[in-house]
């Protein structure tokens, strides 16, 4: 950033830190076998809907875009209720996943779609149910670092229980230190 962005406050947009969704496989093994928990086979990718210099601005722009295969699993785009869009893979396998949204993280970055990129979210639920209930990684891409989030109910999440997976995984996966930035994310199309 320049002295003149810095006089006419225009701040530098920061790139999403993607090499740290790669460390998520190894993670899910600790999950199984210490918490039960094996991927729902949901993974999503939030953004804000566009505007701006990209020429990218309808849902089919961007699933287009991306280009996926549909063999493995399906791809949609769906809105939030706060307005974000979310592009929602399904694929058995985590490594899927992780390589399906890190492909779609890539290629709106390449796009020139990266400043509008927010989180990346992976579903886990209990293996033999109910288990201690379900838990979403949210890895945040601004920052290259993942937390927990288990939804309990419309308003409610159990601390306790992302507590323990942060205690579980937090040698494998980055980690959000700062837990201001644990947000809880209702209503996700994430299961």
């Amino acid at each position: 950033m320049g002295f003149r962005d810095a006089m006419f406050g225009r701040t530098k947009q920061v790139a999403p830190k993607l090499d740290g969704l790669f460390a998520l496989p190894s993670a899910a093994l600790t999950l199984q076998t210490e918490l039960d928990l094996v991927t729902s086979g949901n993974a999503g990718l939030c953004f804000k809907a566009g505007s701006g210099e990209s020429s990218i601005t309808t849902d089919d722009d961007v699933i287009q875009l991306l280009n996926f295969d549909d063999k493995t699993g399906t791809v949609k785009i769906t809105t939030d209720d706060l307005g974000f869009k979310w592009l929602v893979v399904t694929d058995p396998e985590i490594d899927g996943l992780v390589t399906r949204i890190h492909g779609a993280n890539t290629t709106m970055v390449e796009h020139g779609l990266g400043p509008r990129l927010l989180c990346a979210v992976f579903g886990f639920v209990p293996k033999t149910p109910p288990g201690d209930g379900s838990v979403r990684l949210v890895y945040l891409l601004k920052q290259g670092t993942f937390y927990p989030f288990a939804p309990t109910g419309p308003a409610q999440r159990d601390n306790e229980l992302e507590l323990r997976v942060r205690s579980f995984i937090g040698d494998d996966l980055p980690m959000e230190k700062d837990l201001s930035r644990w947000m809880a994310l209702w209503n996700l199309p994430v299961t």
